[in-house]
């Protein structure tokens, strides 16, 4: 099953953090908001559909995140949990850590911020449009 949905990149983008990256519905960010690749989010975590919630609340389910922009593309894997409560108004976070809270999408996820394709974040700092793909 696979979701899809829309935000875009800002000019304070540095995709810096080492443990996160967080996509979210505020308009703005500032520079020192490492983890955050995009803004402008059409949804926020309590916005998914039923079944997409159910399976991500599960430990054994993988979660495969596509991260597409007009000239790259790159792909994040991780875990869901049954811990997570996928409730939170604005945020999407995903962890490389094990931290579950209501912003949390994915738990041991393959990248942070700071290891997402260049040429990714590059057209993020653009503020070119971020489609987000959700394969469970």
């Amino acid at each position: 099953m696979e979701y899809i949905f829309l935000a875009k990149g800002h000019f304070n983008v540095t995709s810096n953090h080492k443990s996160t990256f967080e996509i979210t519905k505020d308009k703005r960010i500032r520079k020192s908001a490492d983890c955050i690749i995009g803004v402008s989010s059409e949804i926020s975590m309590k916005d998914f559909p039923g079944e997409i919630r159910e399976a991500i609340k599960n430990e054994n389910t993988i979660i495969k995140l596509q991260l597409l922009t007009e000239n790259a593309k790159d792909e994040i894997k991780g875990y869901g949990h049954d811990l997570l409560t996928l409730n939170h108004p604005t945020d999407i976070v995903c962890r490389k850590s094990q931290f579950k809270c209501n912003r949390t999408l994915m738990i041991k996820a393959d990248k942070a911020a700071i290891d997402l394709k260049k040429e990714l974040v590059e057209d993020l700092k653009k503020g070119k449009q971020l489609k987000i793909k959700i394969e469970i």
